[in-house]
């Protein structure tokens, strides 16, 4: 079965989504469809950065709390909440949250094939 049909007229509540700790001040969520996937994130002031980028797809970026300063390509970009910004595939990314939380989620079409197993445990756990 497809996530789509697993999903279709189905409400999810991010608390209902898996959490995982990716590291000290680092949690994340996940929420895919087949054609999109949906990334939150709950960051802390002080977390380590991991500088990176992605060969294959884009990054769309958004912020709905807190503020944040978002480094491409070595420039930060300050963003707060609604604030919103497309990260071209190659260009290396990351984010140094300035007041916590700070809540970033991004989005990737297609999914993360790396954070498929991920996505399904929304659906494995409904």
């Amino acid at each position: 079965m497809s996530l789509n049909e697993a999903l279709f007229r189905t409400v999810v509540n991010w608390d209902e989504v898996p959490e995982d700790v990716i590291r000290p001040g680092v949690r994340r969520r996940v929420y895919s469809t087949d054609e999109v996937m949906l990334c939150w994130h709950s960051l802390s002031v002080g977390m380590d950065t991991r500088p990176h980028s992605h060969d294959d797809f884009d990054q769309l970026v958004l912020i709905l709390e807190g503020r944040a300063n978002y480094f491409v390509d070595g420039v930060p970009h300050e963003m707060g909440p609604g604030s919103m910004m497309l990260v071209p595939a190659k260009a290396e990314h990351y984010i140094v949250p300035l007041t916590e939380p700070c809540i970033n989620v991004d989005v990737f079409a297609p999914p993360r094939a790396d954070y498929a197993a991920i996505a399904q445990r929304t659906v494995d756990d409904r």
